[in-house]
């Protein structure tokens, strides 16, 4: 994906998230939770590390369209698959901009966004810290755009999760290649090869791998 041009509405939320990390009100602008369906297989994982823990511990929430999706149009990806939190899931509500959902609605969504190939993003903000949870693309998503067309990784927190590669039973398909939108796969024209530093535990690989051969793993941490 090229991103050409200067975008004024990109730059103003850019902005405004270097000025709050900066006055340490929030850690980064977003973070990368892994899909429930990379994690399921594993009893240990920590249950607040997947998205429907989340929605399931807010005290409210509600499914509104995409933000950036409906403005840049550069794919047909689902629109509907934003899920805010608390106070901002009520005032969305109360504005007509989002709607109330069963937990079992919000799980079908989770799922469809993860067919499509979608990245779960936590979304912080001062007065809220976590108050959205969205899935998002690599040609619209506001933070995606930050990390590629700005050259701002550090805005996008890792997941407490990262891939892990057996090179025995990979195939070779490039199935996952498709998929990582961070650059972690990546085919050289003979071969894919796995970068893990560049893996932020999205886990989108381990949901499209016919041969099993990638897992999800704790990040060691420093």
């Amino acid at each position: 994906m090229k991103y050409d041009g200067k975008d004024e509405w990109l730059e103003e939320r850019l902005e405004r998230y270097d000025g709050w990390i900066k006055e340490g009100k929030i850690p980064t602008s977003s973070k990368v939770i892994p899909i429930r369906e990379a994690l399921s297989a594993q009893q240990w994982v920590l249950p607040t590390q997947q998205v429907l823990e989340i929605i399931r511990n807010a005290r409210s929430f509600a499914l509104a369209p995409c933000g950036c999706r409906p403005r840049y149009k550069r794919c047909d990806n689902p629109v509907e698959v934003c899920l805010y939190l608390n106070d901002v899931a009520d005032t969305m509500v109360k504005d007509g901009k989002a709607r109330r959902v069963s937990l079992d609605e919000a799980n079908e969504r989770l799922k469809l966004a993860n067919e499509h190939g979608l990245v779960h993003l936590t979304f912080y903000k001062p007065d809220q810290f976590i108050y959205a949870l969205c899935s998002c693309c690599e040609c619209c998503c506001h933070d995606i755009q930050f990390m590629k067309k700005y050259q701002r990784p550090d805005l996008i927190a890792h997941a407490d999760y990262v891939a892990e590669v057996d090179g025995d039973a990979c195939i070779q398909c490039g199935a996952c290649v498709k998929r990582c939108m961070f650059g972690a796969q990546e085919s050289d024209g003979k071969a894919v090869v796995f970068h893990q530093n560049k893996c932020y535990g999205c886990g989108l690989c381990i949901s499209t791998c016919p041969a099993n051969a990638i897992k999800m793993k704790l990040r060691a941490t420093k």
